[in-house]
């Protein structure tokens, strides 16, 4: 018996896709799971430090939904650097305009931070409504509760 643990490196790891739908799904529980997914957290051979190669693809990102009051409450906030340019907007604003930037932002915010996260985050494709010019890489649908 051999008591040599086999660590995954990245030759050995294939490319998956896939999908997820957005519509009246929750933002954190819908976030989480992407985060955990393209980390290969739910695969056998997860090793923290390797890119698994998992691509999301999430469609209808306009439709995503909060609870409570964060609709009205939630600001998101963004600076460029120079003085007096700070601008902030709610949930609701921020859907109207860029629907997609809502998902991004809360994914980006539970990857790891640093060269492996930027990676990572690059592998997650968001799309506002249910069309996606990836449809030759045969993208396996995930259901959310």
């Amino acid at each position: 018996m051999s008591n040599n643990t086999m660590y995954l490196n990245t030759q050995n790891s294939n490319q998956k896709w896939y999908i997820i739908d957005a519509k009246t799904k929750k933002l954190g529980r819908m976030s989480t799971t992407i985060a955990n997914i393209l980390k290969g957290k739910y695969e056998y051979n997860y090793t923290p430090n390797i890119n698994h190669k998992n691509y999301i693809i999430v469609i209808n990102s306009k439709y995503i939904t909060v609870t409570g009051q964060k609709k009205i409450q939630k600001l998101y906030k963004r600076h460029s650097g120079r003085p007096g340019s700070m601008k902030i907007e709610t949930f609701n604003e921020l859907q109207k305009r860029i629907p997609n930037r809502i998902i991004e932002k809360s994914v980006k915010g539970m990857l790891p931070k640093g060269r492996l996260g930027r990676q990572l985050f690059t592998q997650l494709k968001v799309y506002e409504e249910h069309q996606h010019p990836h449809n030759s890489q045969q993208p396996k649908l995930i259901t959310i509760d």
